[in-house]
């Protein structure tokens, strides 16, 4: 059984050159009063304060706000990429992130280089990374490229490697940016399938995205984040209902009605 449990949180990043006036007033306003101070008296972006919420196993929640709410930093430190300045966490199960396409990708090495040592990470025996390799290789129709540095490959080429690889393997919590959302259309026609067959098997989901339809469709509950903090927590409709404008609202029902009756 899977469980994820976040108390207060809270995480600052410290801006080094924070004696400059000049960047101090522009801050402040960029930052509409997220500014503090840590226990060496720097200047300090408060990213997260005091977030709290708990997962079980079956829990779909997502993540709504507009851009620099927190959502994606609220991801990150869940993945461990961040840490908090106060507060903790808990987490009980396996975690797969999704939050970048070259994530956990050395481009320096080779495609088939960087799936191995996905597999090794994951604990796999040859015979499984044999299977691994088969089944990215296949999926992301990337050949021979496959035997190139990472590098050397388009932007859109390290989004089907880092989709690939990251579906190939499923986890019990699984976290996701909206990056996985994003591609072309043939691509996207290709990938849904095989992302909901991921988000079906995790035993918890979390999910940051500004597309209400995918939310209304894939999640159970929502968090709305705002200025680093929780402003409203509850069911996809309540939150939705109250973050868009009606009309808004109206039409990502109906694109969610859609997209599970042709599920």
């Amino acid at each position: 059984m899977a469980k994820l449990l976040v108390e207060n949180v809270s995480v600052a990043f410290p801006l080094y050159h924070g004696e400059s006036r000049s960047l101090k007033k522009t801050m402040l306003a960029a930052a509409s009063g997220r500014m503090g101070q840590d226990a060496k008296h720097r200047l300090t972006v408060e990213a997260l304060r005091n977030v709290s919420f708990s997962l079980n196993t079956g829990d779909r929640l997502g993540f709504i706000g507009s851009n620099g709410a927190g959502k994606t930093t609220l991801l990150r430190t869940m993945a461990g990429i961040y840490e908090p300045v106060a507060g903790r966490m808990v987490i009980e199960g396996v975690i797969t992130a999704l939050l970048d396409p070259g994530q956990g990708m050395n481009l320096d090495l080779t495609g088939n280089e960087n799936i191995r040592m996905r597999g090794l990470y994951n604990g796999y025996g040859d015979a499984r990374i044999k299977l691994l390799l088969e089944d990215v290789a296949a999926f992301s129709e990337l050949g021979d490229f496959l035997s190139l540095p990472v590098r050397t490959y388009s932007s859109g080429m390290i989004v089907r490697l880092g989709f690939a690889l990251a579906t190939a393997i499923h986890p019990q919590i699984l976290l996701m940016d909206e990056w996985i959302l994003a591609g072309d259309a043939a691509f996207l026609g290709k990938a849904r399938q095989r992302l909901e067959t991921m988000v079906g098997h995790a035993e918890i989901l979390v999910l940051s995205s500004h597309n209400p339809a995918i939310l209304m469709q894939w999640c159970n509950r929502l968090i709305w984040m705002d200025g680093g903090r929780v402003h409203a927590d509850g069911t996809p409709m309540d939150i939705l209902a109250a973050y868009l404008p009606p009309d808004q609202f109206e039409q990502a029902k109906a694109a969610a009605a859609h997209a599970m009756a042709a599920a």
